[in-house]
């Protein structure tokens, strides 16, 4: 059984990072969109893992590194 997993971080200069693994294809978009949307930020940098190139049987893409900026409140 495969896992997997969506880890989140936050660095100190308030930067949400995204990392997803164990999904193949682009599944991995459509998992991380609602975060995304509830983060309410900008995604700065997208990085495709080798994951996202194969084929899946839900054909969507993986996403190794999300970054995003919180917007100034």
């Amino acid at each position: 059984m495969r896992i997997e997993e969506i880890e989140v971080t936050i660095d100190r200069q308030g930067r949400v990072i995204v990392a997803v693994r164990g999904v193949k294809g682009t599944v991995c978009l459509t998992l991380t969109e609602a975060l995304e949307r509830a983060l309410g930020g900008e995604i700065l940098q997208r990085d495709m893992t080798a994951e996202a190139y194969e084929p899946s049987s839900t054909e969507v893409q993986d996403i190794n590194h999300l970054e995003v900026r919180k917007p100034d409140l």
